[in-house]
């Protein structure tokens, strides 16, 4: 089990077999690649030696086999390893991973890119832009940094940029407003209100997942479905959430939340609440085939995050690790399922072992308010 820590802030994980087959996982949370590569390192005490076939025994040997389990840490490096050991099962039987798990129910998903970066601006141009290059959908941070109680200075320009996407481009035009968990409950419920007329795609995190339940009126009854738990690792974590009421879309990270085993589980539980999967990926190109494989067989999946253009890859971008970047077909703001054996993609072992000299050390900013107290990112 051999970990790349690769720009612009990947970790790649390659597990290879006695047999020659090899499966590539995707275990990071971004920020602490080096903290999730050591627990890769500590979990491969209960991997090497072991049959990988038995996906479902040694993804319960890692997680309670510890008796510390969940987390982020933790969860992430599990993610990563159940993506490679889902690799190979599929590389050994010549199937692609959904195929494994029951078969397509689609064969392709919609899509959406990001624009206007960390702190939103020239978002129309943006946008209209997206749309230009064939999506049909695009995704904004709504806000700069926010008080528990600020300025509707504030509010107005999150109005003014949503207005201004809408205006250029038009009404179908399927736009979503991340609140990052930057807002706190008073100015998330002015926030929700004060967007329901620019009729949003989703509104995303609209609060800390810990804080959900003290928004969870003001969410259910908004017109604007409400997205959340990219920062939600098991079945577990999103099990209150789901059966809440208050929220219409899960966004469970493949990379985050227990790989494809956990994160299918998770979206069969969503759809008995009736509850939409939007999964959560902003990473790189293991992740995203990764995503698909669960997107193909999930009935509730109707959008996929994907990180080609984002603001954050800057020396690297989502298909520069790929020997065939044509396997992520983009057409009319969809995308395919990869239909090559295990994940569907041929990572480019070469370039990742190149690129993993450099590395990278990413952290995100930390920002803090004109008070110098801090600010939510």
């Amino acid at each position: 089990m051999t970990t790349y820590t690769v720009p612009p802030r990947w970790l790649f994980l390659k597990i290879e077999t006695d047999e020659g087959i090899v499966g590539w996982g995707e275990p990071i949370i971004e920020g602490k690649a080096a903290t999730v590569a050591a627990a890769v390192d500590e979990l491969s005490d209960l991997l090497i030696g072991k049959d990988p076939a038995n996906i479902e025994d040694l993804w319960t040997i890692m997680y309670r086999g510890g008796f510390y389990r969940g987390g982020p840490i933790l969860m992430s490096a599990i993610s990563g390893i159940d993506q490679a050991l889902w690799d190979i099962k599929g590389k050994a039987l010549g199937q692609p991973v959904h195929q494994l798990l029951g078969g397509k129910v689609r064969d392709r998903i919609r899509t959406y890119s990001w624009i206007g970066g960390d702190r939103p601006g020239d978002t129309a141009a943006a946008a209209l832009e997206t749309k230009n290059r064939g999506f049909t959908a695009v995704k904004m941070n709504a806000t700069e940094e926010l008080q528990f109680i600020d300025s509707y200075t504030k509010v107005d320009q999150v109005i003014e940029n949503v207005q201004a996407i809408r205006e250029a481009t038009g009404d179908d035009f399927g736009i979503g407003v991340d609140f990052h968990g930057r807002a706190h409950k008073p100015m998330a419920k002015v926030l929700i209100k004060e967007l329901e007329p620019y009729r949003l795609l989703f509104i995303e995190e609209p609060v800390l997942s810990e804080h959900f339940g003290s928004l969870r009126d003001v969410m259910a009854n908004t017109p604007t479905p409400i997205a959340l738990g990219e920062r939600l690792f098991s079945r577990w974590d999103f099990r209150e959430v789901v059966a809440s009421g208050a929220v219409d879309i899960i966004q469970p990270d493949v990379s985050h939340a227990g790989g494809i085993t956990e994160t299918r589980k998770i979206a069969m539980m969503a759809e008995a609440y009736d509850v939409a999967l939007a999964l959560h990926c902003p990473l790189g190109p293991i992740a995203l085939a990764s995503c698909l494989q669960v997107d193909a067989g999930s009935y509730n999946a109707f959008i996929q995050e994907q990180s080609l253009g984002i603001h954050y890859n800057t020396s690297n971008d989502l298909l520069d690790y790929v020997t065939d970047p044509s396997v992520f077909n983009y057409d009319d703001g969809m995308i395919d399922i990869p239909s090559g054996p295990g994940l569907g993609i041929e990572v480019n072992e070469e370039y990742v072992i190149e690129r993993s000299a450099e590395g990278h050390r990413w952290r995100n900013p930390i920002w803090r308010h004109t008070d110098g107290s801090f600010a939510e990112w």
